[in-house]
């Protein structure tokens, strides 16, 4: 008997943008080795594996995700593609809420017009020193502030065009935690670019990355003074990320796309 599998892209404006998760749904609970065995099998930046969790309380999902090379513990693409397959597949009435138990803690995931909407904790970053070697890695030769979180490292640089322009060495910078790039946008319709680079867990640069802008939302939110703000990730395939930042929460919502399904034979 096989496992229902698809491939969903997340955060994105149509198919084959934003970024591509594989979102596996299980019956119950399983064995770890497994599932990563999976992730690299899909090499993706990251595999979703969800299971009824059960109770009284309806919505309640089990849900861990996987890199090509190890377990994280948080995805805000993949948790956007898992909430998407549930209500599309009817596991999940559409009105209906998700509550994925994670790593994380309890993470919920809604409906908002064609949209869905993560709830997530943020992670609010402190300023610095960065480590020996990082910005020659990063292929930055300067930086305007320098910053760590959950995350790993937020590094605010001159402008979207450094951004854009980083040319990172994969495998010095696989030696640090993950890097995350950032300036303010240089198009109107959004607040804030970034890049996310994480060599170390096996992904050299990830398309769209919920989980930075759990960091990113608050960061721009106190230099900006709004709580609601527009990223833009300037990745290769790129993606739009809404942030609406509400205390120790930080809201993230876009849109997704099945682009694939099928089974995973077991």
């Amino acid at each position: 008997m096989g496992a229902p599998l698809f491939q969903v892209d997340a955060f994105a404006s149509g198919p084959f943008t934003g970024n591509p998760a594989a979102v596996c749904l299980l019956e119950r609970p399983a064995d770890p080795a497994w599932m990563q065995a999976v992730a690299a099998e899909m090499n993706l930046s990251e595999t979703a594996f969800v299971h009824a969790a059960g109770g009284e309380s309806p919505g309640r999902f089990g849900l861990r995700w996987f890199t090509p090379t190890v377990e994280v513990d948080l995805c805000g693409h993949a948790t956007l593609a898992t909430a998407h397959v549930l209500w599309n597949t009817n596991h999940l009435p559409a009105e209906t809420a998700a509550r994925f138990e994670t790593r994380s803690g309890v993470l919920i995931a809604s409906r908002s017009g064609d949209e869905v909407e993560l709830d997530f904790p943020a992670d609010p970053v402190s300023q610095a020193e960065p480590e020996p070697g990082l910005l020659d890695a990063l292929g930055l030769a300067e930086v305007a502030v320098v910053s760590r979180g959950r995350v790993g490292w937020l590094l605010e640089v001159a402008d979207a065009r450094a951004v854009r322009a980083a040319r990172p060495d994969f495998s010095r910078l696989a030696t640090f935690d993950s890097a995350v790039l950032t300036a303010r946008a240089d198009d109107a319709a959004y607040d804030f670019v970034s890049r996310f680079f994480g060599p170390k867990f096996g992904i050299d640069e990830d398309p769209v990355t919920g989980s930075s802008h759990c960091a990113l939302g608050p960061y721009w939110a106190d230099r900006l003074g709004t709580t609601e703000l527009t990223g833009f990730q300037v990745s290769a395939r790129g993606g739009v990320v809404r942030v609406r930042v509400d205390g120790d929460r930080t809201m993230l919502g876009g849109r997704a796309v099945t682009v694939t399904r099928g089974e995973l034979l077991l």
